[in-house]
């Protein structure tokens, strides 16, 4: 059985600079992160990647991301599940929640920070995947003929790689 993992890093957030007021987990996107999500969500939809779930970390701008990104794809904010390992887990807390999911799902979107999924999407392959993923990337893993609990290192086939300022080359 095939199935096929997206791995999105959350679009450009409001720095939180020296102040003190706003933790880390507290960010919102910037306007330019909004259309970001909303362009990367379009790209996704109209390509056919459309996953079955959605997991994010509960940072704000992680969570605002995943729900612009797959409103594109009329999936409902219950489609999207906050998961607290995505948010300072680790590379670990990545494979944790992807080993965890159930055989009934053929595609999973995870949607968290660097480095963490730049590290993640570096252990699941051979291929280079690219470098460091920016604000508003996506890769897209294929895994064939393993079950989600068996996904390890170097198991996963690299499929592409979206860098979402490539969709706002052409304006």
């Amino acid at each position: 059985m095939v199935k096929d993992l997206y791995l999105i890093r959350h679009a450009t957030a409001e720095d939180a600079g020296n102040s003190a007021m706003l933790r880390d987990f507290d960010r919102e996107l910037t306007s330019k992160g909004v259309m970001q999500s909303a362009r990367l969500g379009k790209y996704m939809a109209d390509k056919g990647l459309v996953p079955q779930e959605v997991h994010c970390s509960p940072a704000a701008r992680t969570l605002k991301t995943a729900t612009l990104v797959f409103e594109q794809m009329k999936l409902n904010d219950e489609a999207v599940k906050a998961n607290e390992t995505l948010y300072g887990g680790g590379p670990r807390g990545y494979l944790a929640l992807v080993n965890s999911l159930s055989e009934e799902v053929h595609s999973v979107a995870l949607v968290g920070h660097n480095p963490d999924i730049t590290f993640f999407a570096e252990y699941l392959c051979t291929k280079d995947v690219g470098g460091s993923m920016k604000k508003g990337t996506l890769i897209h893993f294929r895994f064939e003929n393993l079950n989600w609990a068996e996904v390890s290192q170097k198991s996963a086939d690299f499929i592409s790689r979206l860098d979402v300022k490539k969709l706002f080359e052409n304006e």
